[in-house]
């Protein structure tokens, strides 16, 4: 006689027949709870998606509807959600876009975007660090507090680097906009920052050693170690000179658009 599954059993078969139709309805199931798993797992799935066209807008406008729902069921049924809330569905959607649009990376882009936009509008507040108050700080610092200086950015503040016009796309795909989308592709690379203005989600396009320079610092990175990141190979006096001088024009734009909120001391 075999031994009754727990309920943490139960509860796991139950999730396995809402993802999956072919996957065994939990021990004890008859017609009558097969078919209200039918119900259940459309309902589910309906959930899920709607959660996810309301996060990715503009890629949905991008795509088309048919196309992502297909997309937002794929996503939903191989990542379905592990937090409290159905919002979090949306994690990971821009790795599924790459992975189907493998031909189009401007939609993997667009979705990354959307998903990061939407974190740092939820993420905690923190005052900026005014200008003058970084120059009062460092005002006395000699070359080894220089070079071992660390900041702290803005909660959930992050960067990336794409070949994607994330600009024109973001612009045209609007809710107001009725304009043809322009070519999603840039002639170069560029770097992309997300942060918060205020209570509103911002990007702004850069360099792409900007966006290099400033993830390789949020994820703790000193300026020392950051100036040699953007002199790369070049370990000459006057590389390493000239990569200061980015380092610090980054770092004054950094704090000119309020992405600083303290020294990390």
């Amino acid at each position: 006689m075999s031994k009754p599954q727990s309920l943490a059993e139960r509860q796991a078969a139950f999730m396995r027949a809402i993802l999956d139709e072919g996957a065994p309805l939990p021990e004890g199931w008859g017609n009558r709870q097969a078919l209200g798993m039918s119900v259940y797992r459309g309902n589910y799935r309906s959930a899920l998606v709607g959660a996810l066209e309301s996060t990715f807008e503009r890629t949905a406008r991008y795509v088309g509807e048919d196309t992502f729902k297909k997309v937002c069921a794929h996503h939903a049924i191989a990542n379905p959600p592990a937090g409290w809330t159905i919002d979090e569905t949306g994690k990971g959607f821009d790795t599924t876009c790459a992975e189907l649009f493998v031909n189009n990376p401007e939609v993997a882009d667009l979705a990354w975007l959307e998903w990061t936009m939407l974190s740092v509008s939820t993420a905690q507040d923190a005052n900026r660090l005014a200008p003058a108050d970084f120059a009062a700080s460092t005002a006395k610092f000699g070359d080894e507090e220089w070079m071992t200086l660390r900041l702290i950015f803005k909660h959930r503040a992050e960067a990336k680097i794409v070949e994607t016009n994330l600009s024109g796309l973001w612009n045209a795909l609007g809710e107001d906009t009725e304009s043809d989308p322009p070519p999603p592709r840039l002639d170069a690379p560029r770097g992309v920052i997300v942060s918060r203005e205020d209570e509103q989600p911002v990007f702004q396009m850069v360099d792409p050693d900007n966006a290099r320079a400033f993830e390789a610092m949020r994820g703790g990175a000193t300026y020392g170690e950051t100036i040699m990141l953007l002199a790369g190979d070049d370990e000459s006096l006057e590389a390493i000179g000239q990569a200061a001088l980015c380092a610090g024009a980054m770092l004054g734009e950094w704090l000119n658009e309020g992405l600083i909120t303290a020294l990390d001391r």
